[in-house]
């Protein structure tokens, strides 16, 4: 599986490049906004940061919702860098973007996804990356984790090449059992990735070791 950071802050994802474990980044305009990133260019300019920082695939978002705004706004995206992956909101509109994207070897990220049925309009357009958003889910009573199970079926099913990204990531073993069940990638804080290193077996077992070698 795949890790992708879901974050604009450089520090952290230079931290998470610099574990050996990071495959990609995944931003939007809320990450953006909490780095006290503004203004057009400079927003563009944080994105190009980022993709020389990483070796991967980076996901930034269109903020357009019709169709001829989100395919402007998409182009634009897709020319800052060659690991730019467009990001597309789950409506109408986006599904005909992103198959337009994908006629033109563009490469998308569908977001915002809540259920199969929107999965599979997501695999159908082509979409390179279609993210489920489980943590929102759990929040409202539902499982999100049961969503990526539906959907890992129906995408087997038909043999779509849409990657499942799990989105909304919380805590570790959010990022345990999506690998169970087979998402293709999961993005999430660097905290959550980090979260995976400890283990209080791992700390006693390695203060007795250090001890042992001072005898």
């Amino acid at each position: 599986m795949k890790f992708f950071i879901d974050t604009a802050n450089l520090a952290q994802i230079k931290e998470a490049q610099d574990m050996g474990v990071l495959d990609g980044v995944t931003t939007n305009p809320s990450l953006m906004a909490k780095e006290g990133i503004k203004g057009q260019s400079n927003i563009l300019k944080h994105y190009v940061d980022i993709c020389n920082l990483v070796t991967g695939d980076v996901s930034a978002e269109v903020i357009a919702t019709d169709y001829e705004g989100m395919i402007k706004e998409g182009e634009a995206l897709a020319d800052l860098h060659e690991r730019i992956v467009v990001k597309i909101p789950m409506i109408k509109d986006g599904i005909k973007a992103i198959k337009y994207f994908t006629e033109k070897g563009i490469k998308t990220n569908c977001t915002l996804v809540f259920s199969a049925g929107q999965a599979l309009l997501a695999a159908k357009a082509g979409a390179t990356y279609m993210s489920p958003f489980i943590g929102r889910l759990d929040d409202v009573s539902t499982d999100g984790l049961r969503l990526i199970e539906d959907i890992r079926q129906i995408y087997d099913n038909y043999g779509f090449e849409t990657q499942i990204l799990a989105a909304s990531v919380r805590h570790p073993m959010h990022i345990i059992e999506c690998a169970r069940i087979g998402a293709d990638v999961a993005t999430c804080p660097l905290s959550a990735i980090t979260a995976l290193l400890k283990h209080p077996l791992t700390d006693s077992g390695l203060a007795q070791f250090l001890a042992d070698a001072k005898k």
